[in-house]
């Protein structure tokens, strides 16, 4: 009997859904404008997105210039956004901003505009060419609105943004210290906390940084390993400066002993020659 139960309520489930395609494709092939509006508005207003664009995409032409129009362009572009397609989003928002910039939604089209090329933005390993465009667009914004009541957000985003940066950059340093071109390494992590001095990834930078010029020292030729050993030092104390409870505090330990073993080597083996 429950089984039976089961069966029974799929079975109505799938009917209901028939219906509502069905429903869904007189709709979509009526030539009635003024019905499909209606019906784009009750599919918007549930959810149901993908069906609102369809139906949207079919009447904007015919309410161009009528005083819906404004409200089905913003609904239309918004579907975009809500089905993740965001290049057409971004495309359908910057057209609203453009043919109405005396609406009330103005400022929220202008800043979703700018959130669908933030929805674009990749994954930190992947080229940063859209996320450089998003920060942008986004300041752009901020700087057109600042008082706006999206600014908040606007300025969230651009910090995950920048974070995202960070972490690309941070990372293509590193890869220099794991394939041991440690000149390279070096020059590149001066470069990254330069640009960007308040990140995240200081303490971690500074550490491989640190790695770098000790590595580089350890395996030197004897007339350039002590400037280099006294470099690797000055290295780790600035990241002990700044980070005096450092998560590599005991690594950093070791390696100072390792320095100050070195250095006395070469002392001696500097005043035996003499």
């Amino acid at each position: 009997m429950f089984l039976k139960t089961i069966k029974l309520t799929v079975v109505f489930a799938l009917f209901l859904s028939f219906l509502s395609c069905s429903d869904y494709q007189k709709v979509l092939n009526n030539p009635d404008t003024n019905l499909k509006y209606k019906a784009a508005e009750e599919y918007y207003k549930s959810g149901s997105y993908k069906k609102a664009n369809r139906l949207f995409e079919q009447i904007v032409p015919s309410y161009r210039g009528k005083p819906q129009a404004q409200r089905i362009i913003f609904f239309y572009a918004n579907t975009y956004f809500q089905i993740k397609d965001y290049n057409l989003a971004a495309y359908q928002f910057e057209s609203f901003v453009k043919s109405y910039p005396k609406s009330d939604r103005l400022q929220e089209a202008y800043f979703m505009s700018a959130k669908s090329y933030y929805m674009l933005s990749p994954r930190s390993s992947l080229d940063q060419e859209d996320t450089y465009k998003a920060i942008d667009k986004l300041q752009i914004f901020l700087d057109n609105y600042p008082e706006s009541e999206f600014s908040d957000d606007a300025n969230t985003l651009i910090a995950e943004l920048q974070v995202k940066l960070e972490k690309k950059s941070f990372e293509i340093s590193k890869k220099y210290y794991i394939i041991r071109d440690y000149k390279a390494s070096m020059n590149s992590f001066d470069n990254f906390i330069s640009d960007f001095p308040g990140t995240q990834f200081k303490e971690e930078a500074l550490y491989y940084k640190f790695l770098s010029n000790f590595e580089l020292a350890i395996n030197s030729i004897f007339t350039l390993k002590k400037e280099r050993l006294v470099e690797a030092q000055e290295i780790g104390n600035t990241l002990l400066r700044y980070f005096p409870e450092s998560i590599f505090l005991k690594d950093i330990d070791r390696k100072f002993k390792n320095i100050e073993k070195e250095l006395t080597l070469i002392d001696q083996l500097t005043t035996n020659t003499k």
